[in-house]
């Protein structure tokens, strides 16, 4: 409700888009449709949205990390222009893996509450992602690894986010001390000037009015 009663929703006060590309990409176990507000209040500002194409973040991560490339692909092609990515949670994680692998077809990289510098969760997302992880080893027998789906996977998706972030690719780390699922130390950059700490909650980071100005303000700058 603080949202759509705010004038940011509106798209009030902040800075118009110039029809790039913008892609949402959803947290872990989630899909698309969560995202679809951010979706349509990008187009109101002067966007062009993408969902993210990756159905549900409970995947392998080289898998989603595919996935969401060919997006990127056909939203630069349809766009002529480099992309930009938000990702939410995992969802940032995958963004940010994308950029690291394919920089030239990549503009910007937003990310809220994604723990990028480690894993640090609340002890029910561990489990779920142990979940996650037992069902692709059963899936995928040739990629039995008890390092898979965890920080210290040897796969390409992993090893990309753990490189140097491409200088070439502008990034913005959107955090909240009061986060309640990851530590929000994991979820910042080296360089505190692309950090933005909001108030609110992890889930909430999706639906966040401040983080919402902090995105159109971000974007209108890369």
């Amino acid at each position: 409700m603080a949202l759509r009663t705010s004038p940011v929703y509106l798209g009030l006060g902040v800075p118009r888009g110039d029809g790039s590309a913008v892609i949402v990409v959803p947290g872990f176990m989630g899909t698309d449709l969560y995202l679809r507000e951010m979706y349509e209040w990008l187009r109101r500002i002067g966007y062009s949205p993408y969902m993210s194409g990756i159905g549900r973040n409970a995947e392998c991560l080289d898998v989603l990390v595919a996935r969401l490339g060919k997006t990127v692909e056909r939203a630069r092609c349809e766009r002529g222009g480099k992309v930009h990515l938000i990702g939410h949670s995992l969802g940032g994680i995958l963004a940010r893996s994308t950029a690291a692998l394919r920089p030239e077809l990549v503009r910007s990289v937003i990310t809220l509450g994604s723990p990028f510098r480690g894993i640090s969760s609340h002890p029910l997302v561990l489990q779920m992602a142990g979940i996650v992880r037992e069902r692709i080893n059963r899936e995928r027998p040739r990629a039995n690894q008890p390092e898979c789906y965890t920080g210290y996977c040897e796969c390409t998706a992993v090893t990309a986010v753990q490189s140097s972030f491409p200088e070439s690719v502008a990034q913005t780390a959107i955090y909240t001390k009061t986060d309640g699922i990851v530590d929000w130390r994991v979820c910042v950059n080296d360089d505190p000037e692309t950090d933005r700490e909001v108030l609110g909650t992890h889930v909430g980071l999706a639906f966040n009015l401040y983080v919402y100005e902090l995105i159109a303000r971000r974007l209108a700058s890369a």
